[in-house]
């Protein structure tokens, strides 16, 4: 929980261009997620995660991945982590793995071809 803090904290202090838009809605959907109103937190979230923003994505893959305002799922945590972690978003790649020990080989190729999709489909649907 400590990387979703420090994430809105980084992100909001961006001010180029979109980037400042997205870190104030990626803000307003951290501060419903604190206040477990996952609803609202999904709606400021997903909107960004499927515009490519990586921190946002990194977020709904926590949200699948402990099942908060989501129903638990590790193979959408682990395409969200593994969309995030293509970015750059290191701890993106480190819940990946981490769900991953959790996961069959089936669900693996599973959670991989959903972030292939995905990725060609720009984010839109996943």
């Amino acid at each position: 929980m400590k990387r979703i803090f420090h994430v809105v904290a980084l992100t909001t202090t961006l001010t180029l261009g979109g980037q400042a838009v997205l870190a104030q809605d990626l803000a307003k959907g951290w501060e419903a997620y604190k206040q477990d109103d996952y609803a609202a937190a999904l709606l400021e979230v997903r909107p960004l995660a499927e515009q490519g923003y990586a921190p946002a994505q990194f977020i709904l893959g926590m949200m699948y991945f402990l099942g908060r305002g989501l129903i638990q799922d590790n193979v959408y945590a682990h395409m969200w982590f593994n969309i995030a972690a293509s970015f750059g978003d290191e701890e993106g790649a480190t819940y990946r793995d981490i769900v991953s020990e959790r996961m069959t080989p089936a669900d693996l190729s599973e959670a991989q071809k959903l972030a292939r999709e995905c990725v060609a489909k720009n984010y839109k649907g996943c």
